[in-house]
């Protein structure tokens, strides 16, 4: 039995398994310890990246080129600019009187201006403004024969093919001439096409009156035209006190089917990156994340060697790569930015009576600020591969693993419901109701219903009878038929999950129990030594006990039988009362049962002798 003990089931020695669980441990914790490190590194680099005077930045800039009224109309705005008139209006009112500040509140001037202006008297306008259209050509679409007589031009909505490369107007100057792009801006995604980099330009003066005379000429010759598709305003601004440059862009679409529709864009980017001690100190952190990034590449690389094809059965292994990927597209973008500053920003400043085209690199830093931001997302989502140290956590990873057959069926099921209502929405609703003006609305516009944001009486107002019937239909099926289809799946797996840990059916490796052996482990050793400590002194307390014993005229016999008797008891003890045995059920031998033995009757005579003593005590004081 004590032979068979030893082994493990499939003939492994307890040692080796014990020896393997033990490099199990150190492997995992040095892998979490060395995780932990990086994420914190990561989160560091990240939030010095982001600053919060941008959000403010951007705010009162929107506040004075959004929000300002027309002097005279408090209704019009750029954001409710809906016509020509109304965009004349913007331009020389609230844009004018945005862009040129050049003086103080009480008319005076507080510094030197060096021909520039300073919005706000803290922002430095960078160059000069620039205005630029985009038109098509006319005849571009065909009108319908019964209507030639009335209308005999057409003009379709804007794409390369349909653009308007010739001169108009007056063909004098730049704004009447198409001017071919010469930047690595990219195009400009708006809500009716996506345009191009070219077009009619002109950039604005420094003078607040020139440029005032300026718009003047151009609404009165007829600027923007019937073929007129989209306008953009540029323009690009630096605060010294934050180091922020605020890059501008206000965008006017003319659709074909007339009116306007205003969008923007506030970049507030930090261009210039390593200016003060902590922009340093983030520059160290970014030279760290390169070099986890190396280490755990080189331990990726080394377990697909190892594991081969059965590397990638593995969710966490996935993740892991997508994570390497991430981090290797920041450092890519990291670098192409950093390039690109450093190539184009001396450029850009040099020139003052010319416009400045920051748009490009804050493109490309916003781009590098998203890829940052879903790396440490993926980050974090791995701190679930570590969740085994809690039961709670380790419950909810094995049921979301067990139901992942369900809820992909479910999801196919749910989907082709869901898209078909999304359809019908679009197709009913579509043309009076913005939230289903496409069919991307539609979709987005169902989940939003799912979560209680809906417009009921758009929708009835739409259609009175397929309306009512669309929304509560939809409802039904989808909030209360397949959401709670899903909730059931969800509750029935962590039901079975939760039954199987009650019984004792819990994951072989688990990072609490691993971390819980491991103090364990240093607890015992601290009771090690203090149990050779004692030792020693109990050691020499027994040489004096004997020592008196003998000078009290006690037996050798008696001395020597007490010995053997607490050698018995020490070494019983720690057989049998040890909390260091991994087994409930410990072999006895034969030597060990007669020890045992010998042990009962030594404690039985010495009992004897104790209740023999305590009896003549007794009758000595029943005398008394």
């Amino acid at each position: 039995m004590a032979e068979a003990s030893r082994w493990h089931q499939g003939g492994t020695p307890k040692h080796k398994l014990k020896y393997r669980r033990e490099v199990e441990i150190r492997t995992t914790l040095q892998e979490l310890l060395v995780y932990f490190i990086f994420l914190i590194n990561l989160c560091i680099l990240t939030f010095g990246m982001v600053n919060p005077h941008m959000y403010y930045l951007n705010k009162v800039m929107s506040s004075l080129f959004l929000d300002t009224s027309v002097p005279g109309d408090e209704r019009t705005n750029f954001k409710s600019v809906r016509s020509i008139t109304d965009f004349w209006k913007f331009m020389e009112g609230p844009l004018l009187e945005g862009l040129y500040w050049d003086s103080w509140y009480n008319n005076k001037r507080p510094y030197n201006l060096k021909n520039s202006s300073r919005i706000y008297y803290e922002n430095i306008l960078l160059g000069v403004p620039r205005v630029r259209q985009l038109k098509v050509r006319n005849n571009t679409c065909k009108v319908y024969s019964s209507f030639q007589s009335v209308m005999s031009e057409c003009y379709d909505k804007y794409t390369f093919k349909n653009e308007d490369l010739s001169d108009f107007g007056l063909k004098r100057d730049t704004e009447w001439k198409y001017s071919t792009s010469n930047s690595n801006s990219p195009w400009h995604w708006g809500f009716i096409g996506v345009y191009g980099n070219g077009g009619y330009i002109f950039t604005l003066s420094k003078s607040k009156y020139k440029t005032k005379d300026k718009f003047i000429d151009l609404r009165l010759n007829s600027w923007i035209t019937r073929g007129t598709r989209v306008i953009f305003i540029d323009f690009s601004l630096y605060n010294a006190n934050v180091n922020l440059f605020c890059i501008i862009r206000l965008v006017a679409e003319f659709p074909a089917t007339g009116g306007i529709l205003t969008s923007w864009q506030f970049y507030s980017v930090k261009l210039l990156r390593y200016v003060s001690y902590y922009d340093y100190f983030i520059a160290s952190c970014e030279i760290t994340f390169c070099i986890f990034l190396i280490v755990f590449t080189t331990q990726e690389v080394k377990k697909v060697k190892e594991f081969k094809s059965a590397y990638f059965k593995s969710i966490w292994n996935w993740i892991e790569l997508l994570l390497l990927v991430l981090c290797f597209m920041a450092i890519c973008f990291n670098i192409h930015c950093n390039m690109q500053i450093f190539l184009s920003l001396g450029q850009l400043l040099e020139n003052t009576e010319k416009y400045s085209d920051f748009y490009s690199l804050a493109y490309w830093h916003i781009y590098y600020n998203n890829i940052i931001a879903i790396t440490i997302f993926f980050a974090w989502i791995k701190i679930f591969k570590f969740i085994s140290f809690n039961k709670t956590m380790s419950q909810l990873s094995s049921t979301l693993s067990r139901c992942i057959k369900d809820i992909v069926g479910f999801a196919i099921m749910f989907f082709i419901i869901f898209f078909a209502y999304a359809q019908l929405g679009f197709l009913v609703f579509g043309s009076q109701v913005d939230d289903f003006s496409t069919f991307q609305n539609s979709i987005f516009a169902q989940f939003r219903i799912v979560l209680g944001d809906f417009n009921f009486a758009g929708i009835q107002q739409a259609n009175r009878i397929l309306g009512p019937i669309y929304f509560i239909t939809f409802i039904f099926f989808v909030f209360f038929v397949l959401l709670n289809m899903f909730l059931a799946i969800i509750n029935d797996t962590y039901s079975e999950v939760k039954a199987d840990y009650s019984i004792g059916r819990r994951p072989d490796f688990e990072l609490g129990k691993m971390i819980k052996e491991v103090s364990q482990a240093f607890l015992n050793w601290n009771c090690k030594a203090s149990e050779f400590l004692f030792y020693i002194l109990n050691r020499k307390r027994s040489r004096d006990l004997v020592e008196q014993a003998r000078r009290e005229g006690f037996d050798e016999n008696e001395i020597q039988s007490a010995e053997q008797m607490k050698k018995w008891k020490e070494r019983l003890e720690k057989k049998y009362y040890s909390t260091e045995t991994e087994d409930d059920y410990q072999p006895v031998t034969q030597q060990e049962f007669r020890e045992l033995f010998l042990y009962a009757v030594e404690l039985e005579k010495e009992l004897h002798y104790v209740s023999l003593k305590l009896n003549r005590m007794m009758r000595k004081f029943s005398a008394l």
